[in-house]
């Protein structure tokens, strides 16, 4: 499984990622795009661990929620089951884990700034890091989607499951939407791909 690996992160992490894979009770496995997470950890009932991460996921977002994933298994394995999903024995695994990958043979050198930053306190998702998730999407294929702070004020926009919303004002970092159906408000980070809607 882990020479699967190859097609999917940084050339220059691969040694580092076997070694911290080279665990027995440890499987990786490669998913279809889910549109909730990019990728997640659980303890089997056979007693062996599984992380799964999504397949279209560019080769650093992979590698970072790889190293996400690794470090709920090893927080896990140290500290138990009774810590905070992405408490603070999380967030120190995942700082030491991601720390020698912060080199520029593996990400761009654009790109580590805005790394160094979020690595001081990880967040449960990179996503929820706007300036960090904008950057790394430009690595992503193209897909024809454009992002929610590029839409007017006032244009309707659809998202990956069909819902319509209309763009209202910003509200300190995110945006005020509604939702065409039912009238709800809804917030949604700067960074959310969307489709336009052409009315």
């Amino acid at each position: 499984m882990v020479d699967a690996l190859h097609d999917f992160i940084p050339p220059a992490a691969f040694d580092q990622v076997t070694a911290l894979l080279s665990h027995d009770n440890l499987v990786v496995k490669i998913k279809k795009e889910r549109k909730t997470r990019h990728g997640d950890y659980r303890r089997l009932n056979n007693g062996k661990h599984q992380i799964t991460i999504n397949s279209n996921l560019n080769p650093y977002q992979f590698l970072i929620t790889l190293i996400h994933e690794i470090a709920h298994f090893e927080a896990y394995k140290s500290c138990g089951r009774r810590i905070k999903p992405h408490g603070l024995e999380w967030k120190s695994v995942f700082q030491h884990l991601m720390l020698p990958f912060l080199r520029p043979e593996v990400f761009p050198m654009d790109v580590l700034p805005l790394l160094a930053t979020h690595f001081k306190n990880p967040k449960a998702s990179s996503d929820s890091d706007a300036v960090l998730a904008l950057k790394l999407k430009q690595f992503d294929a193209p897909n024809g989607k454009i992002f929610i702070f590029d839409v007017p004020e006032g244009a309707a926009f659809r998202l990956y499951n069909g819902k319509t919303f209309r763009k209202g004002l910003k509200r300190r970092t995110r945006f005020e939407c509604t939702e065409l159906s039912t009238g709800r408000s809804y917030v949604f980070n700067p960074n959310a791909e969307v489709e336009l809607v052409n009315e």
